[in-house]
């Protein structure tokens, strides 16, 4: 492997040791153990996936992780209910809804009903306000995990042009808040933006998130940029690719994530470590 890829894997497995030792202690002291509540709504397969993904990490790491699986047909009343419950329960630390949910949901609804200490994806509006504030207390997980990885490589924000592509409200409007946050001068675009190589030809980091395979071309970068792919796509072919078309551009980068291998790690460390978070927030 090129010594210029961000190896997501290894960054990941380092905070989840550090998680699994901060359990360890709890147990050791005889203290209750972090518990997180996941709850699914119908059956997604990608969603699938990222649950069993969760879970696995809780496990690992020693998080009790209580899945709750509603029928695609779930009314709102019921689904704000059960949240209500759990925002309830002094045993549950955090809540994470999976998405995306079925069409009749309103999934804004849904995570605002969320108690804000125990919102372990860090979308509900008073963690994004936190952050956009510079004041973040649960932040949302890809993007955090993305600024581990660029502390990893001893990336300098300050006076750097960042252009972030994608504005979705889980990677793209967080992760130029958290470019902000730490100096950066950031540009927002997505895949209509006119001339989009005019933006990125000057950019010192590229984070892409738009779900288009490939889209990011060799010509459109600069030499030395740093390219942040958060795009997962199966091909025709059944093989996984990002954002960017990674064999074209490797050599041209100063750093680059990998997909699979990357990004994806990352955003599931982080939620473990927001569940901590939520979970000394929860026991003050």
């Amino acid at each position: 492997m090129n010594n210029n890829i961000i190896n997501g894997k290894l960054l990941a497995d380092k905070i989840l040791q550090e998680a699994s030792i901060t359990i360890q202690q709890l147990h050791s002291a005889k203290k209750r153990l972090p518990a997180l509540a996941v709850v699914v709504v119908g059956e997604n397969p990608a969603s699938e996936i990222y649950v069993r993904n969760k879970k696995n990490a809780c496990t690992k790491v020693g998080i009790k992780s209580i899945e709750y699986a509603l029928p695609e047909d779930a009314t709102e009343y019921g689904l704000l209910n059960l949240i209500a419950e759990l925002n309830h329960d002094k045993n549950i630390d955090g809540i994470l809804v999976q998405l995306p949910l079925p069409p009749h949901l309103d999934s804004k609804l849904v995570i605002n009903a969320i108690n804000p200490i125990k919102d372990v994806d860090g979308f509900h509006r008073y963690n994004i306000g936190s952050l956009t504030v510079q004041d973040p207390s649960i932040c949302p997980c890809t993007p955090h995990g993305i600024i581990h990885m660029l502390d990893s490589i001893n990336f300098e924000y300050s006076g750097k042009n960042a252009v972030v592509i994608g504005t979705s409200n889980i990677v793209g409007r967080p992760m130029a808040l958290e470019l902000l946050n730490r100096g950066a001068t950031v540009t927002m675009c997505n895949n209509k933006t006119i001339n989009l190589p005019q933006y990125t030809i000057l950019a010192d980091l590229i984070v892409i998130a738009i779900g288009q395979p490939k889209f990011l071309k060799k010509e459109w970068i600069k030499e030395n940029c740093v390219v942040i792919d958060v795009g997962i796509n199966r091909l025709s072919d059944n093989t996984i690719c990002g954002d960017t078309d990674f064999d074209d551009i490797v050599d041209k980068v100063s750093y680059i994530t990998p997909v699979p291998g990357g990004v994806g790690p990352m955003t599931i460390a982080i939620l473990i470590k927001n569940t901590l978070e939520c979970y000394n927030l929860h026991t003050l």
